[in-house]
């Protein structure tokens, strides 16, 4: 297992841990959703000549710009960086798994209808 699939996994587990989440595969591509809404970009199971491993989240406070500061990274597109959404390369030396994962809680936040955001915060 290569450390981009690991750190991948890694964040993927955690995102369906979370209150009323599933995975699904539009576009043939990982995701995964919050009730109908995609929190967590994850791309495509294995690299390929026009997609480099990666995953994408919404960032609303300081974390967006931290997030930008990983080398590679970039505002999403499809117009999705004009509202927040950040693409981090997983080829690129990343911060700590855990700062990842509070990235994909902030993600999740953002994107998460109120009663799951209270299933969360109620959690021990």
């Amino acid at each position: 297992m290569t450390e981009w699939s690991r750190v991948r996994d890694e964040l993927r587990d955690f995102a369906l841990g979370l209150p009323e989440t599933r995975e699904d595969h539009p576009w043939g591509e990982s995701v995964v959703k919050v009730g109908k809404k995609v929190f967590l970009f994850l791309g495509l199971d294995e690299p390929s000549e026009k997609w480099a491993p990666g995953f994408s989240v919404k960032l609303l406070s300081e974390a967006h710009g931290h997030a930008l500061t990983v080398e590679g990274a970039a505002p999403t597109g499809y117009g999705l960086g004009k509202a927040g959404w950040v693409t981090v390369p997983f080829r690129a030396e990343l911060p700590e798994t855990e700062i990842l994962l509070d990235w994909v809680e902030e993600s999740y936040r953002t994107i998460a209808p109120k009663r799951a955001v209270r299933a969360l915060d109620e959690r021990p």
